[in-house]
């Protein structure tokens, strides 16, 4: 694989201010778009899929897929859905495979926590989203969600021909 075509880093102050970036993001996806999201627990994986959810217009109640692997949230506004994976769990490429992802894949945004080296196979083009939160690295932070409202720093690489022509504009 070789590196990205174009990449956008963002620092943000607050979990508002980062849900308002996903959301933004979530405004300019369609269906077949997979999005790979990297970061320690904590970071903000799936508060970033909430504001994602609410800029494609899916069914609120965006929560941790951890223990159900796969969570389907069907658009509200005649978009694409948005199927939320976590493979944190997950030890092989035939437990990926067995999710059956190919299925929904090019009708709704797919996005998976924890994907990275797992996932790229499905496509050939896909968003990798890396969160840090430095708050993490603080021995106070075994306390923390992902919804406190602590800073942390997005970094999204875009790969595949879906992505040369867009560098996504203002998100916010």
């Amino acid at each position: 694989m070789t590196g990205p075509l174009w990449f956008r880093e963002f620092s943000v102050a607050s979990v508002e201010e980062l849900q308002r970036v996903a959301e933004g993001l979530g405004r300019r996806l369609a269906g077949g778009d997979l999005l790979i999201l990297t970061g320690e627990l904590g970071a903000g994986k799936t508060t970033f899929t909430q504001g994602l959810g609410r800029g494609l217009g899916v069914r609120e109640g965006i929560i941790s897929p951890t223990f159900v692997l796969v969570r389907n949230h069907p658009s509200l506004v005649n978009g694409p859905g948005l199927v939320h994976v976590d493979a944190y769990r997950l030890e092989s490429d035939a437990e990926i495979d067995d999710l059956d992802l190919e299925s929904t894949l090019d009708s709704s945004v797919t996005v998976v926590e924890w994907g990275a080296g797992r996932v790229e196979h499905l496509t050939d083009s896909w968003l990798h989203i890396t969160l840090v939160r430095p708050a993490l690295a603080s021995p106070a932070s075994a306390s923390l969600t992902d919804d406190d409202d602590e800073p942390r720093h997005l970094r999204i690489d875009a790969y595949g021909p879906r992505w040369a022509d867009s560098n996504l504009g203002a998100l916010v």
